[in-house]
């Protein structure tokens, strides 16, 4: 098997609130970090437009817009989704939005990730929510499901992909957020893991913001990460 390289699996999350602080950021990284991901803020600031700038600086998208609504909605907003060119989408782990984005997404080669459990949620939301389920049962269950509609993908905190690999197997790809090198602050997420733990764990592309972002010297901070990550790649049993 070939050697997984870091610079692949990186994903750098432009968590910016406008087209012009995203463009330097991407700058400032450039020739480092070759993976984008676009959310709910800089997607709503910038529109679909702020896609085609990161294409066309040689970035692979992940556009994550975490789509949850009604069947003729999630069908046709992954369908112009799907025409952009990003790489992954995101859409909640709900099996009426999954199958409409599969249905949606036709026979372009974006691929689907499923929502599993918000990395901001602990057992205790999920109580608030009505959900009984400890959260790794319940994203299993979600792992499950998107394995089972033709989803590609799940994006899970990287506390649970062994337990993914266990249930749901080798094929469904691990997308992991949340992700804070050692000695770095929580932020606000519930479950966060270092870049070695994730990738020990089953991890297959890892999502880091603002350790990269924040930092004084984002490139330097980037290189920092994807050196762990190639190590942790290069140990993890073939």
């Amino acid at each position: 098997m070939s050697r997984i390289a870091a610079h692949d699996r990186l994903i750098l999350a432009l968590d910016v609130p406008s087209a012009e602080e995203a463009d330097r950021l991407m700058r400032r990284v450039e020739g480092t970090v070759r993976f984008v991901k676009i959310g709910l803020e800089l997607y709503t600031a910038a529109g679909p437009d702020i896609v085609k700038r990161a294409l066309d600086r040689g970035n692979r998208v992940f556009l994550d817009l975490k789509f949850l609504d009604i069947d003729e909605t999630v069908r046709r907003a992954t369908a112009r989704v799907a025409e952009l060119g990003v790489e992954f989408l995101t859409v909640h782990a709900n099996r009426k939005a999954l199958n409409a984005a599969v249905e949606g997404r036709e026979e372009h080669p974006l691929k689907l990730l499923a929502v599993t459990v918000l990395t901001n949620f602990d057992s205790a939301d999920l109580r608030d929510m009505g959900i009984q389920w400890s959260v790794a049962d319940l994203v299993v269950a979600r792992a499950k499901l998107a394995a089972e509609l033709g989803c590609d993908g799940v994006v899970a905190s990287g506390e649970e992909p062994a337990i993914i690999r266990r249930n749901v197997g080798p094929k469904l790809l691990i997308v992991t957020p949340g992700i804070r090198p050692a000695g770095k602050g929580l932020d606000d997420h519930a479950r966060p893991t270092t870049p070695t733990q994730s990738i020990k764990a089953g991890s297959d592309y890892l999502v880091v913001g603002r350790p990269i972002r924040d930092a004084e010297e984002p490139k330097e901070a980037a290189q920092e990460v994807l050196a762990e990550m190639q190590a942790a790649f290069d140990a993890r049993p073939v």
